[in-house]
């Protein structure tokens, strides 16, 4: 594709300056802990929704890759477990964790366990939620609409760089500001797509027998296998900074339950209209050399200048609001959960700035090493979920609980042993992103290691607590 029309390029100025002045707007200079990290934990119900809906999505071009190759089975594999987990995070979570005094997971951590386990949990949450997936899809996304052949690690930059300044004013209220705007494009500029693919390939009962079998079919031609796979590495929405922060940004407790069955909803909207994407660009476009560029690819094709340009704009967008999202994220657990701890809480705003700084060179460095978004959120997402899944359920729910003095062991050897099968996999494996060893992906031997350890833990706990009893009847029989 070729250069941008003007007036497209004209939108997309506008949409930067837009996102400035709304960042800008109502400035608090002298931001406090609460305000800048958890805007007061006043979120109002709609602005729950919106940033939680917009902050989901980041993936978009991983999600139009999949649905073009592997049609309906995107919303089985992408969406189903996660509306599973959402809602028994809403459920058994959302408004426990708003009644916690607080403000981050490692903190929680901390509270409950013991300050080295807050320390610990920061390195692996700042690692989770690092923006190196979403600064890659915008420098591929920028580098596309120029028609540049400038390298996507530039492109990358500049695009990190602008989030990092306007995300830094002001902080939570900037992203959850910014997040209204954005889930406004995402839904209006998906909506405009598919009215112009319906006019030009006809309604989706129509194309339906043009698709192929794999599209057709529910697991896309995957094993029932490979759909568990998805379902557990879904656990992600458990221990996600992003789910955690809005419910304890939250108005109250039933605002941040509420809020989530909402999400669910337009989170189950917005899928129908990526699937459909996916599926009229299989028709419309053919064969891809890029898959994951069905959606920008699609969007040229159809759409004149101006409205081009809109749909840029939906997609940039949708990632953006992630980055935002996780950029700030990383940079309040370095920040705040890291250094503050140490050189003083009330510099909490300051560290956190600079510590959105470091996360934008780490994200960098990162997308140099492991130049595809499927990789990073497969490496990322298999290494830290097992260690943090049963810490951070051992906060809110009794079931999990287990004795203090095993949460760093929880935390870190299940973390160990998933980077370890890592390795070993990329060693023997037959292609660079083959990670299986000995037919077994590095996420469950991690799992498997976190279920032995805390079930060590809880039997230590109970034994603890029997021997506790015990002790009161003897003593209560002695008197």
């Amino acid at each position: 594709m070729g250069p941008l029309h003007w007036i497209d390029g004209f939108i997309i100025v506008c949409y930067f300056l837009l996102l400035i002045v709304i960042s800008f707007y109502k400035r608090n200079k002298n931001e406090t802990e609460s305000s800048y990290l958890l805007s007061g934990r006043t979120l109002s119900l709609p602005a729950f929704v919106a940033t939680l809906v917009s902050t989901w999505y980041g993936g978009i071009l991983g999600v139009g890759e999949y649905s073009y190759q592997f049609g309906i089975s995107q919303w089985v594999i992408f969406g189903l477990p996660y509306y599973l987990f959402a809602t028994l995070f809403a459920i058994y979570l959302a408004g426990r964790i708003r009644e916690n005094k607080a403000l981050t997971i490692p903190e929680a951590l901390e509270n409950a366990y013991s300050s080295r386990t807050g320390t610990v949990s920061a390195v692996i949450i700042f690692l989770l939620v690092s923006p190196a997936p979403y600064i890659l899809m915008l420098g591929m996304l920028f580098r596309f609409f120029t028609g540049s052949e400038t390298h996507v690690v530039l492109f990358a930059v500049a695009i990190a760089l602008f989030s990092l300044f306007y995300v830094s004013i002001s902080g939570f209220r900037a992203v959850t500001r910014t997040d209204v705007l954005q889930v406004v494009l995402m839904y209006s500029g998906f909506a405009l797509l598919l009215v112009m693919a319906i006019q030009t390939a006809g309604s989706p009962i129509q194309i339906w027998s043009q698709l192929s079998d794999v599209h057709r079919d529910p697991l896309g031609g995957h094993s029932i296998q490979y759909l568990l796979v998805w379902f557990f590495i879904a656990l992600w929405t458990f221990v996600d900074p992003a789910f955690h922060q809005r419910a304890a940004a939250a108005k109250s407790p039933a605002t941040a339950q509420k809020g989530i069955f909402l999400s669910i909803g337009f989170w189950f909207l917005f899928d129908i209209f990526t699937v459909m994407a996916g599926l009229y660009g299989f028709i419309i476009l053919g064969e891809l050399e890029q898959p994951m560029l069905v959606y920008p690819e699609l969007g040229a094709y159809l759409l004149p200048a101006g409205l081009a340009g809109l749909f840029f704009l939906t997609l940039l967008a949708t990632i953006m609001s992630t980055l935002d999202s996780y950029l700030f994220l990383s940079g309040q657990t370095l920040g705040r959960d890291l250094i503050a701890k140490y050189r003083g809480r009330e510099k909490s705003v300051y560290f956190t700035r600079w510590g959105m700084f470091v996360s934008v060179v780490f994200g960098i460095l990162l997308i140099m090493i492991y130049p595809s978004v499927i990789a990073l959120w497969y490496v990322i997402g298999s290494v830290l979920i097992p260690g943090l899944l049963f810490p951070v359920l051992g906060v809110y729910l009794p079931l999990f609980r287990f004795h203090p003095s095993f949460a760093i062991w929880v935390l870190v050897v299940p973390c160990v042993v998933s980077i370890t099968w890592l390795g070993l996999g990329t060693i023997t494996g037959e292609s660079l992103y083959n990670y299986a060893y000995w037919g077994w992906e590095p996420f469950y031997p991690g799992l498997f290691a976190a279920v032995i350890i805390w079930w060590a833990g809880k039997m230590w706990l109970a034994g603890k607590s029997n021997w506790r009893g015990n002790r009161t009847g003897r003593e209560k029989t002695a008197r």
